[in-house]
Formats: structure tokens, sequence, C-alpha cells
């Protein structure tokens, strides 16, 4: 199959799939005497696993590393899991900073008057700014 009919069997764009191959995440495909890129079943099968491992959060290096543990039939589970076990703790860890950005920049909008005057803590804060004033304060202030 071509690439087209490769990236709609996999799901995976025709522009990744190019990607991939350039970067040497896949094998280059074969070549047709048009010199269109040719890909069977196994590329393709190879393409969806690797979109799976994307979509799930896997980096290149780690999916590059788990097809090959997934190509090697004599692979040790344990190489897997450990791969696994380290993007949890690295989506734990990006959970619980997002978390904080949430908190952060609530507390900024609440005390934020989103009002016609120009003072915004939110602005203040990107600016490096450590006084923040709630809505109370500012409004005693005037």
């Amino acid at each position: 199959m071509n690439i087209g009919e490769a990236s709609e069997a996999s799901g995976v764009s025709a522009k990744m799939i190019r990607y991939y191959e350039q970067i040497g995440l896949i094998s280059p495909a074969t070549r047709a005497d048009n010199n269109y890129r040719l890909y069977g079943d196994q590329e393709v099968h190879n393409l969806r696993f690797i979109k799976r491992a994307r979509t799930l959060g896997f980096s290149l290096e780690e999916t590059e590393a788990l097809l090959k543990l997934w190509q090697d039939k004599a692979r040790e589970s344990g190489a897997v899991k450990a791969i696994a076990l380290t993007h949890i703790a690295d989506l734990e860890r990006k959970i619980e900073d997002m978390k904080s950005m949430v908190k952060t920049l609530s507390h900024l909008a609440h005390c934020c008057g989103g009002d016609h005057r120009p003072d915004c803590p939110i602005l203040d804060d990107l600016a490096g700014s450590r006084t923040i004033k709630t809505n109370k304060e500012r409004k005693d202030h005037d």
C-alpha cells in the first residue's frame, strides 16, 4: 500500500510517517518503480503501535524503546514495565504541576478586579511582581 493508504490504515498522518522514517523510528519504506513508498501489514502494525504509544504520552525515545522491545520476542517484560512505571511517575508529576498552575491562576484570577482599571495581578505575577492585592484590598485602597 502507498503512504496514503498506510496513513488511513494506521491513523498516522503521512507527514508523521515521513518524519518517523526520517528520524529512524521506522525503517525506510521500500520504493516502487515510480519511487512511491510501499508499506506492508507489518509496517502498518508498527505505525499503529507507535500511534498508541504516543497517544498514551510516551516520548519518541520511550516509544522507540518500547517498539524495539515489542519486536524482540526474547525481551524481558521487566524492561517494559520499568519504562511504563517511569512514564507513570512523569505523568503524575505533570498532573501535580498542572494542579499547582490551576491553583495559582485561580488565585490570581480571583484577585483580579476584571474591571476598567489597568492594574492586574495576573500581569503583575507574570512580570515577577510579588505584591498581589485582593479585590477587597484594591477597593479599600481607592
